[in-house]
């Protein structure tokens, strides 16, 4: 499996993504936003998972090793780092992951939240993603579609709705990221797809999925064509291109001008 990748972040604030490859492993990992709010933590969301992806590369050596395993594994690694933080803290740094693994015949995936894997085979194509988190609060969602990104009152909608989220954030009630706790890893989304069924694949956040399923600007088959012809920094830069046309939020409502991008491509031959 080769695997190129590329990421950058929205804006001026650090980037919150984490991508990492290797030649039978593809990950992306998407920090939460914490909209200014505590989160009980001296680090931060960009060293929090620059940290996991790390932790989940070793623990994902053993290929005998469930995904779920190795992700339950890291952040356990993770959490053991930097015990003096209130971990838990609902706010404490987390992270969606996206994971897709090459063994012997076989590919096999994990998905906690929406960052989402694309498979295209002889089929089609195919999105795994978690979209469990687009249940929690559609009305305060709903608000801050109304305002102008980056004006104050988008920002403090934004920052009502991230609370809200966090009360039921990792719960029964709500929905699941990584965090501190490793409970949360047998909460994703897993499975397995024959490799003879598959041509490529990505792996990415949000940030870069938008571009099909919130900006509406190309379709998956048209965003793998790129990936293969042009390279993930490309397709970043295409996403970039996409924003500027509308820099308030008002075509596409949006948390932020420019979310932080991650993706990787896998290719086979």
């Amino acid at each position: 499996m080769y695997v190129s990748v590329a990421t950058e972040p929205g804006g001026s604030a650090p980037n919150e993504d984490w991508v990492g490859g290797t030649p039978s492993l593809a990950l992306v990992l998407d920090g939460l936003s914490t909209a200014g709010l505590d989160t009980g933590c001296r680090h931060g969301v960009p060293w929090y998972v620059a940290q996991l992806g790390g932790h989940l590369v070793a623990a994902l050596a053993a290929t005998d090793r469930p995904l779920a395993d190795g992700l339950a594994e890291a952040l356990e690694g993770v959490a053991r780092l930097h015990p003096e933080c209130d971990l838990k803290n609902p706010g404490t740094p987390s992270a969606t992951v996206a994971i897709l693994r090459e063994l012997p015949g076989y590919f096999d995936h994990l998905v906690l939240a929406d960052s989402p894997i694309v498979l295209e085979g002889t089929g089609g194509v195919t999105v795994l993603t978690d979209l469990r988190v687009d249940d929690v609060r559609q009305d305060l969602r709903a608000e801050t579609e109304q305002f102008q990104t980056g004006t104050p009152e988008h920002r403090a909608s934004v920052a009502r709705l991230v609370a809200a989220q966090r009360k039921i954030r990792n719960t029964p009630e709500g929905y699941w990221v990584a965090a501190a706790a490793p409970e949360a890893a047998s909460h994703a989304l897993t499975g397995t797809v024959a490799a003879a069924d598959v041509r490529s694949a990505a792996v990415m956040s949000d940030g870069v999925s938008r571009l099909v399923t919130e900006y509406r600007m190309a379709s998956w088959e048209a965003l793998l064509d790129q990936l293969r012809g042009n390279g993930p920094a490309a397709l970043i830069r295409t996403v970039r291109e996409v924003e500027a046309t509308d820099p308030h939020g008002q075509r596409w409502p949006r948390y932020k001008a420019g979310d932080d991008a991650a993706v990787a491509f896998c290719s086979f031959a």
